[in-house]
């Protein structure tokens, strides 16, 4: 039986709204593609306090299973998206960061100035991924086949 997955997409963006968010729309439809379920998806302005309450409120109220967060996370001043990850939630994954980054190197050296985290909060997980469709169609490409196994174990299964 394959596993269905829930997602919650939260784009971080002081310029976009839903209309303009392709890389949001992209990953609705690779979430789709994959039988798996987006209960959610947002923009919200490049603010700390406005990211973090938008992943919380992803993870505690709407229980979906990963979390990704698209825009905010270069090196732009305006880029916060790590910091709200961090402030949002309790653990580190950085294998699926630099999963992410290694993938993406072998495509465009601009992938090294990625600042992206993957956390956990509780049995959460949140990504952070490109703004750009490109770059968060590329960023999913490098991580989507280990989801359903990370989903797994945070839902206490075994490895």
């Amino acid at each position: 039986m394959e596993q269905n997955i829930t997602f919650a997409i939260i784009t971080c963006s002081d310029t976009r709204g839903m209309k303009e968010d392709t890389a949001g729309a992209a990953l609705e439809t690779l979430i789709a593609e994959n039988g798996w379920e987006c209960k959610s998806h947002v923009v919200v302005p490049d603010e700390r306090p406005f990211i973090a309450s938008a992943i919380v409120r992803a993870c505690d109220e709407q229980d979906v299973d990963v979390v990704l967060t698209c825009g905010g996370s270069g090196l732009s001043l305006r880029d916060v998206t790590p910091e709200a990850t961090m402030d949002a939630c309790d653990r580190n994954v950085p294998g699926i960061a630099e999963a992410m980054r290694a993938h993406s190197l072998a495509i465009t050296p601009y992938a090294m100035l990625s600042r992206a985290l993957c956390m956990q909060r509780g049995r959460h997980l949140v990504i952070n991924l490109p703004g750009s469709e490109k770059a968060a169609r590329e960023n999913w490409d490098g991580v989507v086949k280990a989801l359903p196994h990370a989903v797994k174990m945070m839902a206490g299964g075994g490895h």
